[in-house]
């Protein structure tokens, strides 16, 4: 019977052509939408976190973040009381480089950044969004990489140097398409030499992480900060990324201790944050859009779903008189429920078909470092609910057709 009910189905699906084909092709893409769209949300989310882990998920950054008033304790509502501020010193990095203290804490890069510095080449001029000067041990613990040249050295440092390392849109913008490496550039009236250019990082989720000037921090602190004993931030990297919690109780710890902090008040003090939890927060974000972007991508094959059901509708009207001829010779009900059923299910099935395979073929897509990625997952998912909604959309109408009465559908013109 199945198989009679099958052949019906498809002769009736070829009976037209046309109607027959904008239904599948409806079905197709609502499919390849949704597998596209989650692809492109999992594709989003690849690239924020390689973008995160380049940074090191054991390695945590310390900013000072407020103000303390009066001494430890004092209420900053009393009047009169007096205002320090709390800033990161040499205390804090000798301190946290003890392994007495800090145990967890493989190594410490004081940071502080200069804003607004303009650099300028042979008539080019170009603000980098960031302008770092830090140790050595700085290029190890953020894992960059160079593409040529080599990093600023202990010597560098101990002898303030003008040396510099940059990115890869710093070198474009003053450079373009010449090598950086060697050259002499003004940065806010110094001039230091490029002695390095860094691997391109991308944009990450401070922004273009290639817009970087990197400098000894003796030097910045000579040219452009002032060398006032205190840094913007650490750089800190803990022994591994499984004694990354471990690793900020022990900085919280020692900076509550220096800066005579009770425990409980310190996080008020110092914001500390780890790639661990950005990578985190990263996925969780990418997630949510992922959801979203298959969520809109299911409202069509919903829209296909309707256009199935008003397809069929249409079919059991035309053929009502074949229902009453089919029923008057001992066709049952079940016979002709089937046969509709089939015909909405190899409507949306060869739908679905293709648009798995339009999926599959979109995610093989990539724009520079983005790539589709598609998860299997959205694949059996979108080809399953386009298969449910032809059972579902097809229920009526094939329900209408079996339920009619042959006398009736005899009699229908």
């Amino acid at each position: 019977m199945t198989l009679d009910s099958l052949r019906i189905a498809v002769a009736g699906i070829l009976a037209n052509r046309m109607r027959s084909l904008l239904t599948v092709l409806g079905m197709t893409i609502g499919v390849a939408s949704v597998i596209i769209l989650v692809a492109v949300g999992n594709g989003a989310s690849v690239v924020v976190q390689d973008q995160i882990e380049t940074l090191g998920t054991n390695t945590l950054f310390l900013v000072p973040t407020s103000t303390l008033n009066g001494a430890s304790g004092d209420d900053t509502s009393r009047p009169g009381t007096a205002s320090r501020k709390i800033e990161l010193d040499d205390d804090d990095v000798a301190a946290l480089s003890n392994p007495a203290n800090a145990p967890d804490v493989r190594g410490v890069a004081p940071m502080t950044s200069a804003a607004q510095v303009t650099g300028t080449f042979q008539g080019a001029t170009y603000t980098p969004m960031q302008f770092i000067g830090s140790t050595p041990s700085y290029f190890d613990m953020a894992s960059l990489e160079l593409e040529r040249g080599a990093p600023f050295t202990e010597d560098d440092d101990t002898q303030h140097r003008k040396v510099a390392v940059i990115g890869q849109t710093v070198a474009t913008e003053l450079f373009g398409d010449a090598d950086p490496v060697g050259e002499s550039v003004k940065f806010s009236g110094a001039v230091f030499r490029i002695v390095g250019l860094l691997e391109a990082q991308g944009s990450g989720p401070f922004g273009d992480q290639d817009s970087i000037v990197l400098a000894p921090l003796s030097t910045v602190q000579d040219t452009m900060t002032g060398n006032t004993g205190t840094y913007s931030s650490l750089l800190i990297q803990a022994a591994s990324r499984d004694r990354s919690a471990a690793a900020e109780d022990q900085i919280l710890a020692v900076l509550a201790t220096n800066h005579d902090l009770e425990p409980e008040a310190i996080e008020s003090f110092f914001t500390l944050f780890s790639q661990a939890q950005l990578l985190e927060t990263g996925a969780t974000v990418t997630t949510v859009f992922t959801l979203l972007l298959g969520a809109v991508a299911g409202i069509s094959l919903l829209v296909g779903g309707i256009g199935v059901m008003n397809i069929m509708l249409v079919t059991v009207t035309e053929r009502t008189r074949e229902i009453g001829i089919r029923k008057a010779i001992g066709a049952r009900r079940s016979s002709i429920l089937v046969q509709f059923l089939l015909e909405a299910v190899v409507l949306t099935g060869l739908g679905g078909t293709i648009g798995v395979l339009l999926g599959l073929a979109a995610g093989q897509i990539r724009v520079g470092t983005f790539g589709l990625v598609v998860d299997p997952y959205s694949v059996v998912m979108a080809f399953s609910v386009a298969v449910g909604i032809g059972l579902f959309f097809g229920i009526y109408p094939a329900n209408r057709a079996a339920s009619l009465r042959p006398i009736e559908a005899l009699r229908y013109e």
